[in-house]
């Protein structure tokens, strides 16, 4: 491209890009690149179009010994100014003619966060048209459901709009003095404290602490993550929402209460103030980030907004063999790891947030 902002190269001209699009996700930013750094993970963007009509995404590439091929993985991309066919295939040959650069893979997944039949694949236009360009159908390894709350509304509208029993319990965590702040210093130790305690409770697998760490660090000092606590009115952290915003969205992708936040409905209060403060600092939307079982997808539900079904995982193989050589090692790592963990082989897990197999984060939220 020329005439503007290299986008494959410039970090910051390809994240003004990602939050200038309606379906930006903060995984397509260059902060989720560097939290995938550390583990091996290397990043390339790849864009087409010309701007007005751009669509690009971050692909991050491993190779695990001792296969030939790297794994690649756009997590919630692409991400586009203009969803077209003419767009999808210009992208789909810029990703074929990138060769060299991405280097030997056997297959590239993406998984956009664009809504099933919604404005940008109507009657399945988008879905068609990445048939025709040669992308097949694949699990999606992001959440493939979420529930996203329009935030244009007034504060007493979407107060409104949450059921009756979900305002009880707000006003009962307040009548109990739980209160929702920011935790001065490190909001790290607490929030995995109770994020480890919830995943035990409930029966997910989590990562170790320094990968929250990681997401944090690469958000939080340019405004785009923070940390809120639901505390007792002895200043004890009762649960706790990890939030992301990309532009003007704000997501969730972790989240958790103790045993004790559960009994004073500190959750609900956290999820309320949550919403209300994105609304109050701009925020367009808010994305409750995956209805992993029916239990979550009821709990949100009662916050009110609307149920979303994106268009799901797609892979471009480009070498089937090396496609069929990763999925067998997937589902045998997949059964080491939930053995591993003393899960049983149908036990719900929480959906991965930026990587195959989850090891780009969990994206888990027990409410």
């Amino acid at each position: 491209m020329s005439g503007g902002p290299d986008l494959r190269h410039d970090a910051a001209a390809w994240d003004a890009f990602v939050e200038g699009t309606e379906h930006g996700s903060y995984l397509q930013l260059d902060g989720w690149a560097q939290v995938k750094a550390p583990n091996g993970w290397r990043a390339r963007r790849v864009v087409a179009g010309a701007p007005g009509e751009r669509i690009g995404l971050q692909v991050l590439l491993r190779r695990p010994r001792p296969l030939p091929w790297a794994l690649a993985y756009a997590p919630r991309g692409p991400v586009a100014e203009a969803w077209t066919p003419a767009a999808i295939g210009d992208l789909t040959a810029a990703l074929r003619a990138a060769g060299p650069e991405l280097g030997r893979i056997s297959h590239l997944r993406i998984d956009p966060e664009v809504e099933a039949d919604g404005p940008d694949d109507p009657g399945g236009g988008l879905r068609a048209a990445l048939e025709r360009a040669g992308w097949q159908t694949a699990p999606s390894i992001q959440p493939p459901t979420s529930r996203v709350i329009d935030l244009v509304a007034d504060e007493d509208a979407l107060w409104s709009d949450l059921r009756k029993k979900w305002r009880q319990y707000v006003n009962k965590a307040r009548a109990s003095a739980v209160t929702v702040v920011e935790l001065p210093g490190d909001p790290i130790p607490p929030f995995y404290e109770i994020y480890r305690e919830t995943a035990q409770r409930a029966g997910f697998l989590i990562r170790v602490e320094q990968a929250y760490r990681d997401v944090y660090e690469a958000f939080a000092p340019a405004g785009r993550g923070r940390i809120l606590f639901a505390v007792g009115p002895d200043g004890t952290p009762l649960a706790s929402l990890f939030l992301v915003r990309t532009g003007r969205r704000v997501v969730e992708p972790y989240g958790g209460m103790t045993a004790i936040g559960a009994e004073l409905r500190a959750n609900y209060l956290l999820k309320w103030e949550a919403i209300r403060r994105s609304r109050e600092e701009g925020a367009a939307t808010y994305d409750l980030w995956g209805l992993a079982h029916p239990g979550i997808a009821h709990f949100k539900a009662g916050f009110g907004g609307r149920e979303v079904r994106y268009v799901g995982g797609w892979d471009l193989v480009l070498d089937p063999l090396g496609r069929r050589v990763y999925e067998t090692a997937q589902r045998a790592r997949v059964r080491w790891a939930r053995a591993r963990a003393g899960l049983a082989p149908g036990a719900p897990a929480t959906a991965s947030a930026g990587s195959p197999g989850g090891t780009a984060g969990d994206g888990g939220d027990a409410g």
